[in-house]
């Protein structure tokens, strides 16, 4: 598997083990990771802490995102979108879309190549945190 996506993965597994959502993320230039975040929105108490912003505010001001890319456990929501289109990432590799549709086509028609990875251990994750916990994944996409 990719070492990207692994270490979106750790993030995840990073936000389930601290009370929250199982999501993660990284933000990759060439072949480093430049920042890393999870989902916290429920630990923070902050409906904006989405696993993509959490990356991007580790990540802190980098000037250009030209060359970058962003890798996500799950489709990114249209707020995670929205920042990836605003800052010019024009790669962004998902673990999976199966639990969760996200905004996959706004990034593409806003020039944004998506590669999903269809991932069973990033599917898996999400299917047992909704299963389980059902009310906190509804209120983290707006149901």
């Amino acid at each position: 598997m990719d070492k990207f996506m692994l270490a979106a993965i750790e993030q995840a597994q990073k936000g389930a083990e601290s009370g929250g959502i199982p999501i993660g993320s990284v933000l990759v230039k060439g072949d480093e990771i430049i920042g890393a975040g999870h989902n916290q929105r429920i630990q923070q108490d902050d409906p904006m802490a989405h696993a993509e912003i959490d990356c991007l505010k580790q990540a802190g001001r980098v000037g250009s995102y030209n060359g970058m890319v962003l890798y996500s456990t799950l489709m990114p929501c249209y707020l995670c979108a929205g920042a990836v289109v605003q800052f010019g990432i024009k790669k962004v590799v998902v673990g999976e879309n199966t639990t969760f549709e996200g905004a996959a086509s706004f990034m593409k028609e806003h020039g944004v190549e998506v590669i999903n990875l269809n991932n069973t251990s990033c599917i898996e994750m999400m299917q047992d945190f909704i299963e389980n916990n059902p009310d906190l994944w509804n209120e983290d996409i707006g149901k």
